[in-house]
């Protein structure tokens, strides 16, 4: 009988991704992609591409982590994931759009993100503005953060997979809790690639322009934000109740307050519900 207490056999439920594979699989046909590389571990993907980009690398690097232990989300907040669990994944970009621009990043890359989860898993899941992804019944699929230096910008999502729900926060779901199944790592990874590439090449050739790239349509039919009564907590620990109502040429999220009307940058958003 085989000895399940090996390497091989406690792989089952969450097996190594092939790096080789999958990097020959994305590069062959890519206009962005030029390299993609899997660790068993590291601090932070994101930290060390923006390294890389300190380096000028160049455009088009993808790094995977299969275990990230100094990992990060917005305002600093830790995030960590069992080995294996999850898809942690950095890109290096350099965007030649407005500055102002670049603030839409996080959200073509949500947009990209709940295309390749519907499109390999059948999992319906929407965007919360700015850089959440949800499944249907509101909890967190997976989240993404966008870091910039110099030219450069790094992108990072992480995304539940194969984590159980004893293992997750309370606000917290994955793709195999949703299907009731397993679910493979590979080809969720690749239609993810592939799709933020489609979406960031016509995104770049339209100057960052959220209108003509047909970025903003797209992102309002996949935003469960968007019409939403909400509460934003603000980077300055205020308070800020009101109706989402669009989101801006900068990627803004417009919330109509019974102040008046206020574009915000940043802030945790909670998504009220009625009744």
């Amino acid at each position: 009988m085989p000895d399940e207490s090996s390497p091989r056999w406690s792989d089952l439920e969450r097996p190594p991704l092939d790096g080789g594979a999958l990097e020959a699989a994305l590069v062959r046909d890519s206009a962005l992609w030029r390299a993609l590389e899997v660790v068993a571990e590291a601090g932070s993907t994101n930290a060390d591409l923006i390294a890389a980009a300190g380096r000028d690398a160049p455009e088009g690097a993808v790094l995977l982590a299969e275990h990230q232990v100094a990992g990060r989300g917005r305002l600093d907040r830790v995030w960590t994931s069992p080995p294996r669990a999850g898809l942690t994944v950095s890109v290096l970009l350099r965007p030649d759009v407005p500055a102002a621009r670049k603030g839409w990043l996080p959200l073509l890359t949500g947009v990209a993100l709940a295309e390749a989860v519907g499109e390999s898993t059948g999992v319906l899941a929407s965007v919360k503005w700015p850089n959440d992804l949800l499944a249907r019944d509101g909890l967190k699929l997976a989240g993404i953060l966008a870091e910039s230096s110099g030219s450069a910008v790094v992108v990072g999502t992480g995304l539940n997979v194969s984590t159980t729900a004893a293992e997750l926060p309370d606000t917290g779901t994955s793709l195999s809790v949703v299907t009731g199944g397993t679910v493979d790592r590979a080809p969720v990874l690749l239609a993810f690639l592939r799709a933020l590439e489609r979406r960031y090449l016509r995104w770049v050739e339209h100057v960052g322009d959220p209108v003509s790239s047909g970025l903003a349509t797209d992102y309002l039919r996949w935003s469960s934000t968007v019409g939403t009564t909400v509460e934003v907590h603000l980077p300055d620990g205020s308070l800020l109740h009101g109706v989402a109502e669009a989101v801006d040429w900068d990627g803004r999220l417009v919330v109509r307050t019974p102040a008046g009307t206020v574009e915000l940058a940043s802030g945790d958003v909670r998504h009220v519900r009625k009744g």
